[in-house]
């Protein structure tokens, strides 16, 4: 029977001082929270599985509280994501609860809060790909890394490789503002991997290093070496990664 195997590591960095990433695997959250060995998790190939991270903005009160609402909200309905409008639908759903939680248009403390999310949903036969904010899916294969999620940023300057300016997210202004999620399908076949993380990891380290580690070491290896990557480069945000396969036997 073939089945998706998931590992997964969520780390708040060296800089700041609380973890406001959270991640979703099928029905497994863990919201701002430290974990240093990856943790690994295993599902029969067969009714959609969610597997996404939610970045907390920075410098907004409250980033924690909208990522883990979120994935929280995405474990709940993630078996029931089986097309690309039902991931529209429920990352929409996702935008307008956030707002709610932080108290609407009355101004409440957390009436900004936001968060990005970035994720796939794996059934047989099919991915969907989808992401709000610059949190990444990236597809790792013999042919090298690519990218498959669409980064809603500003135009890089010359010579600038990233920025941490955001063009939409899950909330993140004081009133509500809809979104417009990208989502596509993608070709699954057995012996793919994903990489979905925030821009933790891939703010620090450049994009050949992270090929180099997904081509030399196996899954729970390879979650440990990225966040290590991004810890030796200074660790500057919170690290949040899933390496996601799928295994036929």
């Amino acid at each position: 029977m073939p089945y998706v195997t998931v590992t997964a590591l969520s780390h708040p960095g060296l800089l700041r001082e609380r973890n406001e990433d959270s991640l979703v695997v099928g029905p497994w959250t863990l919201c701002a929270t430290v974990t240093e060995s990856p943790q690994t998790l295993f599902f029969p190939l067969g009714t959609p599985l969610v597997v996404a991270v939610a970045d907390g903005l920075g410098g907004h009160p409250g980033g924690d509280v909208a990522s883990a609402l979120v994935v929280r909200r995405m474990a709940s309905i993630g078996s029931g994501l089986s097309s690309e409008d039902a991931v529209r639908d429920a990352l929409s759903a996702c935008n307008r609860a956030v707002y709610l939680a932080a108290g609407g248009d009355e101004g409440s403390e957390l009436a900004a809060m936001g968060t990005t999310v970035a994720g796939i949903v794996v059934q047989p036969g099919s991915l969907m790909v989808f992401n709000v904010g610059d949190s990444r899916v990236l597809a790792a294969s013999d042919d090298g890394l690519r990218q498959l999620s669409v980064d809603d940023s500003p135009p890089l300057e010359p010579g600038q490789r990233t920025t941490s300016l955001v063009t939409q997210c899950l909330g993140g202004s004081p009133g509500y503002r809809p979104i417009r999620p990208h989502v596509a399908a993608a070709p699954l076949s057995p012996g793919d991997r994903w990489l979905i993380c925030t821009d933790g990891l891939t703010d620090p380290v450049p994009p050949e290093m992270l090929d180099d580690v997904l081509r030399e070491r196996e899954d729970n290896r390879a979650a440990f070496e990225l966040w290590k990557a991004a810890i030796a480069a200074g660790g500057p945000d919170n690290i949040t990664l899933a390496v996601a396969r799928v295994v036929e036997e």
